[in-house]
């Protein structure tokens, strides 16, 4: 019986070798090292001085190893699974004065659709009776639910709350937030990270560290048996454990901060980026005009013209007329008649008995007035000028701290790269830590900037928001889209998206990385020196095969729980997240 079970043993270990040997030999072909060829010589060894049951224990490990490998990805993915397994299926559709159960799939835009409490959204729409509030906590990382009022957006895949409320739907389910969300994650798991098999970069040192102690055991002490002492403990099987699960439990704390990263080479290269790249509109800033300054000739005061031209444009769907009312408020507005809108000239109306136009320079007035080279509105009353009113895309709040964040974290530019004009462009870059300011910029132009960037500030981020910085975020080392827009094809062509519209998260997103990174390195270190330390016990003969094997699963074990930290990070970390949340 016992000749059979060495047989078995000899058999199972010879195919596991085998196996390895050959991916070993794919591995070389494609122009890289691994750390492979110490768990072969292992296996060998102990066959060929015929310590069966070591090699057998070494075959556990390595099997048993792959299965808390599974586990810990498994454990540490979890936040972006859930997302799979939480999606809509089901919509309740309004037919008439009947209310229809559909699949999700068959939602098509402007259907109005009832959500009941505790549902899920099922398409991204606009809410257009009731009042509730939704938990967004699995898309945006939003920890309290969000109260929402009619016309208020709502994203697929939110929670409604205790209220029934109906929307319109805006986008069908294959277009909408949630699924652009499930696509990203269905490519943060298809594909691969070279950085996964970080222990290769320590590959050669270490298999010739071990190689010259189990030589040597064996020149000193004469017995060959020393050499699979020596190689059972060397097996590598907690480095090659230690990088994969450190990163993706990474990209797990990186999903519950609203952030979706997919792949763990982009954890790798954020924690090393040098430099980052902004778009302006929607990204630095919030994307929507403003009023900024207001000049009114005499005799009228900024006041007086304000109140005038937004009552006149109360009506008007233009963003001008509608960023004009919202500055003021509509309940100081002044009744209107007599209103006539010219399309892409502006408005004149009757307000408060005077003849009121507001709008492009040469509709409001034939006087000699210079045109700015601002976004501007003019106004003229009862056919004399009477001044302007400009507006500019402000500042996202958290915009100067963040800029500052990651200039702390180590990046050592910061760039804006915009297709606006290049006045309005310095006008809000020279108030924020930025290096370079580039405007009146194209696509290809964003390229060109962004390939042209010195090694030593690579690698390099690019921020966007719009379809246009698609191709600037695919030419990034790391293309991050923001916020709203995750469905947009910036999404599509990003390594990290966004969910909350939140610039403060591209410094979280960093400081993950770097935290995820220096949790593995020491991982990574710490079974470097406990393998060394028992292989040179086990030179002197004092651990047997089989113990030293056994020794092997406690060392996976330390391995695999000091990769899982990183799901949690460092109290420094975590304090420094806690501080980036603040921005805002």
């Amino acid at each position: 019986m016992e000749t059979y079970g060495r047989w078995l043993v000899t058999i199972a270990s010879s195919l596991v070798a085998l196996s390895m040997f050959v991916d070993m030999i794919k591995t070389l072909k494609s122009g890289k090292y691994g750390i492979d060829l110490l768990a072969i010589l292992a296996i060998g060894a102990t066959l060929l001085v015929g310590e069966y049951w070591a090699s057998l224990v070494v075959l556990i490990m390595l099997t048993g190893g792959d299965s808390l490998e599974d586990y810990a990805t498994k454990k540490a993915g979890q936040e972006l699974k859930s997302l799979l397994d939480n999606s809509p299926q089901f919509a309740h559709r309004i037919s008439g004065d009947q209310l229809v159960d559909i699949h999700v799939d068959d939602v098509a835009v402007n259907d109005h659709l009832i959500i009941k409490p505790g549902e899920l959204v099922p398409v991204d729409g606009k809410l257009i009776a009731g009042q509730s509030t939704f938990d967004e906590s699995s898309l945006t990382g939003e920890s309290h639910p969000i109260s929402k009022n009619v016309g208020a957006p709502v994203m697929s895949g939110s929670v409604n709350g205790d209220a029934t409320v109906t929307i319109i739907a805006e986008k069908k389910a294959a277009d909408s937030e949630y699924q652009a969300i499930i696509e990203l994650v269905k490519s943060s798991e298809t594909q691969p990270a070279h950085f996964v098999r970080m222990a290769d970069r320590y590959a050669v040192p270490f298999t010739a560290i071990a190689i010259i102690i189990a030589i040597g055991a064996w020149l000193i002490s004469g017995d060959p048996v020393r050499i699979a002492e020596v190689l059972v403990v060397a097996s590598p099987c907690p480095l090659i454990l230690a990088a994969p699960i450190a990163l993706v439990a990474g990209m797990s704390r990186t999903s519950k901060n609203g952030i979706i990263v997919k792949t763990g080479t982009t954890i790798e290269k954020l924690a090393q980026a040098q430099s980052a790249a902004f778009d302006k509109t929607g990204t630095l800033t919030r994307g929507r005009l403003e009023v900024d300054t207001i000049h009114a000739e005499t005799p009228w005061n900024q006041e007086q013209l304000l109140l005038l031209a937004a009552s006149a444009e109360q009506h008007s769907g233009h963003i001008l007329a509608r960023s004009l009312v919202s500055y003021l408020g509509p309940d100081v507005l002044q009744p209107v008649t007599n209103l006539k809108e010219v399309t892409a000239q502006g408005v004149e109306g009757q307000v408060v008995g005077k003849m009121i136009r507001v709008g492009k320079l040469k509709y409001v007035t034939d006087q000699p007035i210079k045109s700015l080279s601002r976004t501007a509105v003019y106004v003229s009353i009862n056919d004399q000028f009477a001044g302007w009113i400009t507006f500019l895309d402000q500042l996202r709040p958290e915009t100067p701290a963040t800029l500052t964040e990651l200039k702390q974290l180590g990046l050592q530019r910061l760039v804006m790269l915009t297709g606006d004009q290049s006045q309005i462009a310095h006008e809000i870059g020279n108030t924020l830590p930025l290096d370079e300011i580039h405007g009146n910029l194209l696509p290809a132009d964003k390229i060109q900037i962004l390939r042209s960037v010195k090694t030593d500030y690579n690698p390099i981020i690019m921020v966007g928001d719009g379809v246009n910085d698609a191709p600037s975020l695919t030419a990034a080392d790391v293309g991050i889209a923001m916020g709203e827009h995750g469905a947009t094809a910036a999404s599509q062509s990003a390594d990290v998206v966004i969910l909350k519209d939140d610039l403060s998260k591209v410094a979280a997103a960093v400081a993950i990385g770097q935290d995820t990174m220096r949790i593995t390195k020491i991982d990574v270190i710490t079974g470097i020196v406990i393998l060394i330390i028992l292989m040179a016990i086990a030179a002197t003969g004092v651990i047997p095969a089989l113990i030293g094997a056994l020794f092997q699963e406690v060392v996976d074990l330390i391995t695999i729980l000091l990769a899982l930290r990183a799901k949690n990070g460092s109290r420094t970390s975590r304090q420094k997240l806690a501080e980036i949340a603040t921005f805002r």
